[in-house]
């Protein structure tokens, strides 16, 4: 199944950069405001571990002080005199990018020349200074640092975690990106901070499921359901795929079948669900029973219907799908998917009908014209279906999908009568605009 992956965006994109300094100075810096933390007087006072926060965000920030994202090539050489020790081409998620070498830091130019990634290879303090520097944070608070000044610290650490998340999803070290994801996520929890990061969260399951730490998905995944953040059912999708890899059929298909009562029109749950079914070799009409139930609390939920013809039409019991889309009809007369499925359903037939022609002995003419036949009668029905689809629909990509359609169904058609031939030509200019 195609994976989806929800959109993900630098929370702080361009930042100020100031001069880098010794390492040296950044680990004493941290361990002067260690030392008095420890102190029994100065430990008590909230401004000390306000101090020792900044002291981590502080070696944390220096090894890219003289780079910031959002820049193009020119402003990046005089804000930064260092000269790269490499230049080359590498492609990251599908695109091009131009990587200097530097001695800190990797940064990568997009396609149109902006920097859009920092990879810091040499920290000037070893560990993670990020959680060190948060949870001084969270103990000033704790000795009574004002909440609004706690909070603004805590959210620049879960910006930066994101941040840090998002560029090594990038490099494509998923590991790691579900680790930094973890930190944005479980730090925008902690009081005082305001703003909850459900991305976060989401994206730390999804980058731990590619990374095939299962039990970190399904944790994550969960946290999100427990906050009503399921990326339109999307979620019981991925768990159940986190339940397969860990043998467990029985979750597996209760993720699914939860997911499929609540959004019913999600592909992925429901083709996840149909190869559980077909993997188990149990018969897929059985999740027709799951919507059953669906239906006695919600009778007028065309959807419902809608997702049992899919089913149906996915084994081939095309009677049984057209009724369950002409109920769906019934309730919804304007249900423009329901008019897809009718036409899908023709379509499913005349691909039947093809393998039967394609099956056929290259001297039976006779059987290749009656077929032939069949398949004339169940393009023009499935041409009714698609024009009722268009016609009714206010979505503008199922429309785009009849209209391409339509366009090559009438080109088929174009010999039987002229009416096709025009047809053709309507459509193909509207596709064409």
């Amino acid at each position: 199944m195609k994976k989806l992956f929800f959109a993900l965006a630098l929370v702080c994109s361009l930042q100020l950069a100031y001069a880098q300094k010794p390492d040296a100075d950044m680990q004493k810096g941290i361990d002067k405001a260690l030392a008095a933390s420890k102190d029994a007087k100065k430990g008590a006072k909230p401004a000390t571990w306000m101090n020792l926060g900044k002291a981590y965000m502080a070696a944390y920030a220096n090894p890219s002080a003289n780079v910031s994202t959002g820049i193009d090539k020119t402003t990046f050489a005089l804000m930064n005199k260092e000269k790269a020790a490499s230049v080359s081409t590498v492609t990251l998620q599908g695109a091009p990018y131009e990587k200097h070498e530097l001695s800190r830091v990797n940064v990568y130019f997009n396609a149109a020349g902006v920097l859009s990634i920092v990879e810091v290879t040499k920290p000037s303090v070893p560990g993670d200074l990020l959680g060190e520097a948060a949870a001084a944070y969270a103990k000033a608070f704790e000795l009574g640092a004002k909440d609004k000044e706690v909070d603004a610290k805590l959210q620049e650490v879960v910006n930066n975690y994101y941040n840090d998340a998002f560029y090594a999803y990038q490099l494509g070290d998923m590991a790691k990106a579900s680790d930094l994801f973890k930190g944005a996520a479980d730090w925008s929890v902690v009081p005082p901070c305001s703003v909850i990061n459900d991305d976060a969260a989401y994206n730390c399951a999804f980058t731990a499921l590619a990374a095939h730490n299962y039990d970190r998905a399904i944790e994550y995944y969960n946290k999100c359901l427990e906050r009503d953040y399921t990326s339109e059912g999307n979620i019981y999708a991925s768990l159940s795929e986190c339940a397969l890899a860990k043998a467990d059929t029985l979750a597996a298909k209760n993720y699914l079948a939860t997911g499929l009562t609540k959004y019913p029109e999600n592909a992925s749950i429901l083709t996840n669900l149909i190869n559980l079914y077909l993997t188990t070799k149990e018969d897929p009409k059985k999740i027709v029973e799951l919507l059953d139930e669906a239906k006695k609390a919600m009778p007028d939920n065309a959807s419902l219907y809608y997702v049992e013809g899919n089913i149906l039409a996915g084994v081939k019991d095309y009677d049984g799908a057209k009724s369950a889309y002409d109920k769906a009809l019934e309730i919804d007369a304007k249900y423009d998917m329901a008019y897809y499925g009718l036409a899908n359903i023709s379509l499913k037939k005349g691909e039947d009908i093809v393998n039967e022609m394609n099956a056929l002995d290259v001297r039976d003419y006779k059987g290749y014209d009656a077929l032939n036949a069949k398949l004339t009668e169940v393009y023009i029905e499935a041409i009714g279906s698609f024009e009722q689809c268009y016609n009714v629909s206010s979505n503008p990509d199922v429309k785009a999908a009849c209209a391409d359609i339509l366009k090559r169904l009438n080109f088929q058609l174009r010999g039987v009568d002229p009416k096709y031939k025009e047809a053709y030509e309507k459509w193909e200019a509207i596709v064409s605009q």
